[in-house]
């Protein structure tokens, strides 16, 4: 089962895709979190009990983070009176905002725990432009003798 939810997007697009979910696709996943650890931070919480790291795979590639879980044979067979853990292959897909990138992911007491963090570059940020007289002359200059050079 594949299920696509939005991490670093605003409230509005988080509540929109929670909409769009349905139970059954939910259900068929291992439970988890997302969590907002502050203004440019997240953390996903999986609970996969009875799974090992070499039975997991965490891809982030563009703004998509995967989480697949395949089950490696048992040689010995197993006689069950009751089977309750959910040890059946799964696929989980996470649409990334841009500038959110997996800091790292580590699996203990059966929880995946995956930091991610959003990175907005230096030049992408906002910053003041300070307005003072004289100095827009200098630059129409340089611009003008940048085109010249061209």
């Amino acid at each position: 089962m594949r299920l696509i939810t939005g991490v670093g997007f605003d409230r509005m697009l988080n509540a929109l895709g929670r909409a769009q979910r349905t139970p059954e696709a939910e259900a068929a996943l291992p439970p988890y979190d997302v969590e907002s650890v502050d203004d440019d931070r997240y953390r996903i919480t999986m609970a996969l009990a009875g799974w090992s790291p070499e039975e997991l795979t965490v891809i982030a590639e563009a703004n998509v983070l995967s989480i697949e879980g395949k089950r490696q044979p048992n040689a010995a067979p197993r006689n069950f009176l009751h089977r309750g853990i959910a040890l059946a292959p799964f696929r989980c897909q996470f649409e990334l905002a841009d500038f959110v990138v997996v800091l790292g992911a580590g699996l203990e007491n059966g929880l995946l725990t995956i930091e991610l963090e959003r990175q907005i570059l230096e030049a992408m940020k906002p910053r003041k432009i300070e307005i003072s007289a004289g100095e827009a002359k200098a630059w129409t200059q340089s611009r003008r003798a940048r085109q010249a050079a061209e």
